[in-house]
């Protein structure tokens, strides 16, 4: 993501947990994480944090701490975009449950994490589902996807939120 989104900030870092899923060629500064709930960042320092297809495989309580975690190295106000697997798309737990990767995977809806965000003091502001189609039948007609962004049953969403004042 950092490859795909980075040039476009001032300043773009990543971390992960697993250094297997840090790239080894990246432009851009990453770090290990110490665990799955604690970023290696202090508090407040950035205004915009994503997360993409990571909360599936936090589980329990430890989904609220990661939240909080998220919360604390954003500055006030800062923003937060959360993306998911979207459990209500059929296509899209197949794939994850064939992907070595996602085999911990325990998908949540966006009214679940909407509810994990908000229990953090987030203001969740828009939620977005998208990836409607498969790429062949996207590159000619994806232009109905957008008209689409409500419908629940996306393959993905992507849920937006602010951190408290």
């Amino acid at each position: 993501m950092l490859e795909l989104g980075g040039g476009n900030f001032l300043q773009a870092v990543g971390c992960d947990p697993a250094a297997a899923m840090l790239p080894s060629n990246s432009s851009f500064k990453t770090h290990k994480q110490p665990s799955l709930v604690e970023l290696p960042f202090t508090d407040g320092s950035f205004g915009f944090v994503t997360v993409v297809c990571v909360l599936h495989h936090v589980h329990g309580g430890d989904r609220n701490l990661l939240a909080n975690e998220i919360r604390r190295v954003l500055s006030p106000g800062g923003l937060c975009c959360i993306i998911e697997h979207n459990p209500w798309n059929p296509v899209t737990r197949k794939i994850v449950s064939r992907c070595a990767v996602d085999a911990d995977a325990e998908l949540l809806t966006a009214r679940e994490t909407t509810k994990l965000v908000e229990a953090s003091g987030f203001v969740p502001f828009r939620t977005e589902y998208f990836l409607y189609l498969p790429e062949r039948i996207f590159q000619r007609f994806g232009a109905i996807e957008r008209p689409l962004s409500r419908v629940p049953f996306g393959g993905q969403y992507a849920l937006a939120a602010q951190a408290p004042l």
